[in-house]
């Protein structure tokens, strides 16, 4: 368990990108327009959890935002969502599918805890291996670094509770990444620019009123 711990080390950087920003009114549109009015319902609830949260601490809005995307989209694969092998959804897609994978309950999370104002430099989506009913699964949770030194609280969609890494044995950590780069271990290997699916989520959401 000290393993998973070490690897998921954050090396700390001082720069911070801006919270993500847009319009409610063009966000929901965009959702009204693609999915139709239950999307745009689905886009009013986020809207409300955000604003329930701004005030709190980091930490209860780690469990607002958590407990929202987890009750919000039902879990499945790329290939019944979307029709395609891998596919990284935008916030707006998948409040309008109603539906998400590993990854999108991520891009959700991350990217509205951005939005209330949580450090870019405190968050990682980490790629992992899963064990899940006796196999080992490719999975990707939220990782929450209070503290340069500190271990990360982990946001899943396979747990309703957010814990410390060192209380998740069945994760093993792969790689972790944000927009300032793609990190092994506790080293920064390179700019989130070579994640093709990542440059192309930002793509996505500039196009439906996000400003990321």
């Amino acid at each position: 368990m000290l393993a998973l711990i070490a690897l998921l080390v954050l090396v700390w950087l001082p720069l911070s990108v801006p919270a993500l920003q847009f319009e409610a009114s063009k966000i929901r549109q965009t959702a009204v327009s693609r999915f139709g009015a239950r999307a745009g319902n689905a886009v009013d609830r986020w809207i409300v959890n955000l604003d329930s949260a701004r005030g709190l601490s980091e930490r209860r809005q780690l469990d607002v935002v958590n407990d929202f995307w987890n009750a919000n989209a039902m879990a499945g694969e790329d290939i019944h969502i979307w029709g395609q092998l891998d596919y990284w959804a935008t916030p707006i897609e998948t409040l309008g599918k109603m539906a998400a994978d590993c990854e999108d309950f991520v891009i959700g999370k991350y990217f509205s805890l951005l939005h209330l104002g949580v450090p870019n430099e405190k968050l990682r989506l980490i790629y992992v291996r899963a064990q899940v009913g006796g196999q080992s699964i490719a999975h990707m949770v939220l990782g929450y670094y209070p503290t340069p030194q500190s271990e990360p609280l982990l946001l899943d969609n396979l747990s309703g509770s957010i814990r410390p890494a060192s209380q998740r044995p069945d994760l093993t950590p792969v790689f972790s990444f944000n927009s300032q780069g793609v990190y092994v271990g506790n080293a920064q290997k390179g700019s989130v620019d070579s994640i093709s699916r990542w440059r192309g989520l930002l793509d996505k959401m500039r196009k439906e009123g996000f400003v990321p």
